[in-house]
């Protein structure tokens, strides 16, 4: 437990100071030491309560749900039929290639996030794809825990405003932390002993939060931003590494 404390006190300082990370630093570094699907079972609570926390400080909640419905629909059916169809967590633990494919993730988000590559949506292409972006996201949340791709760069290109961002971005988040609960419980990763786990894990992530956004205001957002995606590069490469060592 003691790692894992260590783990979520990082991953929420992480996202105290740039407002988002938590899930992927988080599992990322748990995957160092314990399969991916458990490492995603810790992290339902510290998830659940902090993407509330940022959707709840939004001042848009029904526009953008009006908006979003579509992706969110597809971010559902993408974690079931995945997991339905064996390419979930548990599945893939159980081949040892897991901690390969959250890897890959993880480098698909560093090199994009370094890159600082960026898109714009028209209004045409977002209403015939938003619901294919949240199916590929779900598969991809159901297969590593991993929920940031393609949803967080599809959601930075739609030209939202800051604040209607952030809340887009928890209630993408808060979706697919219930959508991978839910896969998780099924396939019995999520069981009670499990879940007060998950609910201890909140404390450390609270408090990495709390120092993350007292260190926001020493630190320039933009400095930190190159650091972690270049820290997630390290450790993307590390995981995706290790089927082949």
């Amino acid at each position: 437990m003691f790692i894992a404390t260590i783990a979520f006190l990082i991953a929420g300082f992480v996202k105290g100071v740039i407002g988002l990370g938590l899930p992927t630093v988080a599992i990322g570094l748990l995957g160092l030491v314990m399969p991916p699907a458990e490492a995603a079972a810790l992290l339902v609570v510290p998830s659940l309560v902090t993407n509330v926390w940022q959707l709840a400080a939004g001042p848009n909640f029904t526009a953008l749900l009006l908006r979003l419905w579509p992706m969110l629909l597809g971010i559902c059916a993408g974690t079931w039929v995945a997991t339905a169809a064996g390419a979930g967590m548990l599945a893939i633990g159980e081949s040892g290639y897991a901690a390969g494919v959250l890897g890959v993730a993880l480098l698909v988000y560093a090199c994009l996030g370094l890159t600082r590559m960026r898109f714009r949506v028209p209004a045409r292409i977002e209403t015939r794809f938003s619901f294919l972006v949240g199916a590929i996201t779900g598969a991809v949340t159901a297969a590593t825990g991993v929920f940031v791709i393609p949803a967080v760069p599809w959601l930075q290109a739609m030209d939202l405003r800051r604040d209607d961002l952030i809340q887009a971005l928890g209630l993408s988040f808060l979706t697919s932390t219930i959508a991978m609960a839910a896969g998780l419980a099924e396939g019995g990763a999520f069981d009670t002993a499990m879940a007060g786990s998950s609910l201890l894990a909140l404390i450390p992530a609270l408090g990495g939060m709390a120092l993350g956004q007292w260190v926001r205001t020493r630190v320039h957002p933009d400095t930190f931003r190159r650091c972690f995606f270049m820290g997630l590069l390290v450790l993307g490469g590390h995981l995706a590494l290790q089927p082949l060592l």
